[in-house]
């Protein structure tokens, strides 16, 4: 076993504290089981917490696992496009993380609006898009994410209430406080009060102590609206350490009045039990409420960074062999009898061959046509919902011999 030495304060913390996991399962059946989250949670002005016993299904779990390989695989496959210069551009990759945008995907529904930082890839998979679509926005093909016009940084879905990645450190929580103050306008127009759907809003640890969040937390507190100000504190800000960069080490207290909770971002359902309760406390017209999950990431701040030079390789492997998330679920579905290691290595084949598929065809794609696609979605013909969009008169090119102009010709 390797020792903690070369480790950071705060992630030597991380470490020691319990690990629920399946290991403390208390009772299961063939089909569902009850399992022992002690040790998951911590609280800040609270006078509940979340249920330190839940209750699982084999089908959700396993349904759970194959969302979070999917995304693990898919980021994989990422960093090897990026490595063959297939993908371009900034990417920035969610291996390690992966419990916390799966837990949160299962607590909520898809009136519940989220939005994220430029680490997006894996959110727009758990709101329903495909692995062609994510990977191919990234090769820039036509049949994109959002028609590669968005890149890695900036996926979106309305209608799945995925309100995209931002590309500015910090800027989605602003936005994310707009989402909820329209949820509590459409809730109090329909007469449910304090029965609304949330909003949450995901930044990293980097981000945490900037003043925009604090002026959106402010204004969240005074009108009380139902939103989760969601800090994954994967324990870099890019490449310096929470111990160097922020002057407090407990984001989940950062709201000083407003009440935190601190979950195991590595476990699946503790994020899961954590987001129900967010939701029901910030739904139920208490206002906000800080949740910090406490995770990992395994490459770099993005694919230019190589996540060395101020961690070491020790670091990382011992996060993969006793926290990763995927081996926590794996555990679960073996020691609650809802599969056998034969089983997972199988699915987990299937996957790979599922996640290579996708890539593939993705790569057949056809790009866009700059004469066709340049300026859709730029120029509408009219303020309708659905209207066509329409070509400026001129567009100056920086050869401006291949300009654009309506007429067909110069000036």
């Amino acid at each position: 076993m390797l020792g903690t030495g070369f480790l950071s304060s705060t992630l030597r913390r991380s470490l020691l504290r319990p690990n629920a996991s399946a290991t403390a399962s208390r009772y299961f059946s063939a089909s569902s089981a009850t399992i022992d989250l002690k040790g998951s949670f911590m609280t800040h002005e609270l006078e509940t917490a979340p249920s330190e016993e839940v209750e699982i299904t084999k089908d959700e779990l396993w349904s759970m696992f194959e969302l979070m390989y999917t995304m693990r695989r898919m980021e994989i496959t990422c960093d090897n496009e990026y490595k063959a210069r297939n993908i371009r551009g900034f990417c920035h990759l969610y291996d390690g993380q992966e419990a916390v945008a799966t837990g949160i995907q299962y607590a909520f529904d898809y009136e519940d609006k989220w939005i994220t930082s430029y680490r997006c890839h894996c959110v727009a998979l758990a709101r329903g898009s495909s692995v062609g679509s994510i990977v191919g926005e990234l090769f820039g093909v036509s049949n994109g994410h959002t028609q590669a016009k968005g890149g890695s940084m900036h996926m979106y879905s309305k209608e799945k209430g995925f309100y995209g990645g931002q590309g500015i450190v910090g800027a989605q929580v602003p936005v994310g406080a707009g989402l909820a103050f329209a949820q509590k306008y459409k809730a109090e127009l329909e007469g449910r009060p304090n029965q609304m759907n949330v909003a949450i809003a995901c930044y990293g640890d980097g981000a945490a102590n900037q003043g925009q969040i604090w002026e959106s937390a402010n204004m969240a507190a005074l009108w009380k609206l139902p939103i989760i100000f969601c800090i994954e504190n994967n324990r870099y800000g890019m490449g310096t350490s929470i111990d160097r960069h922020s002057s407090i080490s407990e984001y989940y207290k950062m709201g000083n009045h407003i009440p935190g909770l601190r979950v195991d971002g590595m476990n699946v359902l503790a994020v899961k039990e954590a987001m129900r309760f967010a939701k029901e406390f910030t739904g139920s017209g208490n206002g906000p409420l800080y949740v910090e999950a406490d995770t990992y990431r395994y490459h770099g701040h993005s694919m230019s960074d190589p996540g060395t030079t101020y961690r070491n390789r020790d670091e990382i492997n011992l996060m993969r062999s006793t926290k990763d998330p995927l081996g926590i679920v794996k555990e679960m579905l073996v020691d609650c009898e809802f599969a056998t290691e034969d089983e997972i290595k199988q699915k987990e084949k299937e996957i790979r061959k599922h996640v290579q598929s996708e890539v593939l065809q993705a790569k057949e794609s056809p790009r866009p046509d700059p004469a066709k696609d340049l300026m859709t979605h730029v120029y509408a013909t009219s303020l309708e919902a659905g209207a066509e969009s329409e070509y400026p008169e001129h567009i100056r090119m920086p050869n401006y011999e291949k300009s654009y102009f309506a007429s067909g010709k110069m000036d």
